[in-house]
């Protein structure tokens, strides 16, 4: 049986007893690496952040390349993993086992379908409250989220406990819309990422608590992580907002966001060892 593409290379042949009978059969070892691929994927939905952490993992092809973010959507194409054979155009039932189940196939495709801004504006309601215990107002009172609903949109919020708990009027920033804030805080943050400068007065205003990485390899760290963000999963971007964001005060005069300077040279760690999206 003829196989192209990777997947043939994570088999190995078996002969039994004439070369007509020959028949792929599943390399459990290599066939952990697929399955970690299409879990991993699942998890974090961008192949470009994936093939960074494959790479992180050490796992390269059977012929000991690196795998690029190209060769992983051959992979997660490839119908061999799910136990077909192809042949022009067509699959058929194969004679080998499969290594990754149809559930795992039929959801990792789903994903493929989609944009990765539209994979990320459908997955945003699971997981909405990107600020939630970041954000205050100007009087010091947390703001909670919160969401209503007309028809079929969903419409978010953060809400002042001020006026949760006083009514309207009791704060003078009392309601902000979520989508408003949530992406101004991150363009702040994504300053932060393309400008060099900042990282830097960050890095000096930190002094010792950033001894472990130089500034030139944080800047360098975080300027990649940049063109990376749109394809990050809502869960992916949530959680490096924790990690860089110690709090966001909002008032009628704009907003001020205070960063986490330890959160900003672990983040430079982990994109310089290639294992952001870890935790998505």
């Amino acid at each position: 049986m003829r196989q192209s593409g990777p997947a043939s290379s994570w088999f190995r042949l078996r002969s039994p007893s004439l070369p007509r009978n020959r028949k792929l059969v599943v390399d459990e070892e290599r066939a952990a690496h697929v399955r970690w691929i299409f879990a991993k994927f699942l998890k974090i939905g961008s192949a470009t952040v994936l093939a960074r952490e494959v790479a992180a993992r050490g796992i390269r092809t059977p012929r000991g390349n690196r795998i690029d973010k190209k060769y992983l959507y051959r992979m997660l194409n490839n119908r061999a993993y799910v136990g077909e054979a192809v042949h022009k155009g067509d699959s058929y039932p194969g004679e080998h086992d499969a290594i990754i189940d149809r559930d795992t196939w039929d959801r990792v495709h789903a994903i493929l379908k989609e944009s990765p801004r539209k994979r990320a504006a459908h997955t945003r309601a699971e997981t909405p409250a990107l600020l939630k215990g970041l954000l205050f107002g100007p009087d010091g009172a947390a703001f909670s989220p919160t969401h209503t609903r007309k028809g079929d949109r969903l419409y978010r919020y953060y809400v002042s406990q001020t006026v949760l708990k006083h009514g309207a009027g009791a704060c003078p920033v009392g309601r902000v819309p979520a989508g408003t804030i949530e992406s101004a805080v991150m363009e702040q943050l994504r300053a932060v990422f393309r400008q060099p400068e900042i990282v830097a007065g960050t890095w000096k205003a930190a002094g010792a608590h950033a001894d472990e990485i130089s500034v030139a390899d944080a800047r360098t760290a975080l300027q990649q992580l940049d063109p990376l963000w749109d394809e990050l999963f809502p869960a992916e971007q949530t959680r490096i907002v924790a990690l860089l964001v110690e709090r966001v005060d909002i008032s009628t005069d704009g907003l001020n966001v205070r960063l986490r300077v330890d959160g900003l040279s672990g983040l430079a760690r982990e994109m310089l060892a290639g294992g952001m999206g870890e935790a998505a």
